[in-house]
C-alpha cells in the first residue's frame, strides 16, 4: 500500500513539474499548444498543487497572446527578484556562480542528457522539465536544494500580483516544507539581495534575467 502510494505521489509531482514548466515557457507560438498539454495532464488531478496549475492555466488563457507575452517580459526580464535562475539567489553575480551552475549540468549528464544549448542549466523551467521528463529523483534533489530561491521567487511573485504565483505555490507543494530556517534565509535575501563578489575582486559577470529578442526566447 505504501508502495502505491509513492509511486502516486511520484507520478502527480512529475505531472505538476512538467505543467509548471509548460506555464513558466515565455508565450510564443506554441503557447496555445502548451495549455492544451496542460489541460490533458491535469485531467482527472487533483489536488493542491493541481489546483493552483488549473487556476494558472486559466488565468493565461483568458490573457490576449499579446498581453501575455508582454506580462511575461515584464514580470521575469524587468524584475530582478522574479528571475527563474535559481543560482542567482545562491552565488549572485560572483565568481562562485559559475560552479553552481556547473553542478545543474553535471546532474543532467550523470543522467544521460546534455544541458540545453538555448538556456541555462539553473533556469527553472528547465530544471522541472528535467526532474519530469529525464530523472525525478536527480530533479527533485536539484529543487529541494534550491528551495529558498523557490521562495523568494514566490514571494516577488505575489507581491506584484502576477497570475505565475500560482505556478510557483504548486511547485513547492510537491517539495519538503520549508523550516523556520528557510523562511528566515529567504526573507534576508528577499530583502539584503543575492551574495555579492569579496573586496577587490572583478564580479563574474553575467546578465540576469538576460535580455530577451524581440522574436521571443
Amino acid at each position: 500500500m505504501k508502495l502505491r502510494q509513492h509511486q502516486s505521489r511520484s507520478l502527480q509531482d512529475r505531472l505538476a513539474w512538467q505543467c509548471a514548466s509548460l506555464l513558466l515557457a515565455y508565450p510564443d507560438e506554441r503557447h496555445a499548444v502548451r495549455l492544451r498539454t496542460i489541460d490533458e495532464l491535469l485531467a482527472g488531478q487533483n489536488g493542491p498543487a493541481a489546483d493552483l496549475l488549473s487556476r494558472a492555466a486559466t488565468a493565461l488563457r483568458a490573457l490576449d497572446p499579446m498581453r501575455a507575452a508582454a506580462d511575461y517580459v515584464a514580470t521575469f526580464d524587468m524584475r530582478p527578484r522574479c528571475t527563474m535562475y535559481l543560482t542567482y539567489w545562491t552565488a549572485g553575480d560572483t565568481r562562485k556562480r559559475g560552479g553552481h551552475m556547473l553542478a545543474f549540468a553535471q546532474a543532467y549528464r550523470e543522467a544521460g542528457v546534455e544541458p540545453p544549448k538555448d538556456e541555462a542549466p539553473d533556469h527553472l523551467p528547465v530544471v522541472l522539465e528535467f526532474a519530469a521528463t529525464v530523472d525525478p529523483a536527480a530533479g527533485r534533489r536539484l529543487l529541494e536544494e534550491h528551495r529558498v530561491p523557490i521562495e523568494v521567487l514566490h514571494e516577488a511573485l505575489g507581491e506584484c500580483g502576477s497570475l505565475y504565483a500560482d505556478v510557483i505555490a504548486a511547485v513547492g507543494r510537491t517539495l519538503s516544507t520549508a523550516t523556520d530556517r528557510d523562511i528566515r534565509r529567504a526573507w534576508r535575501l528577499s530583502h539584503d539581495g543575492p551574495p555579492t563578489e569579496s573586496v577587490g575582486l572583478q564580479p563574474f559577470t553575467l546578465t540576469v534575467p538576460p535580455r530577451r529578442s524581440a522574436g521571443g526566447e
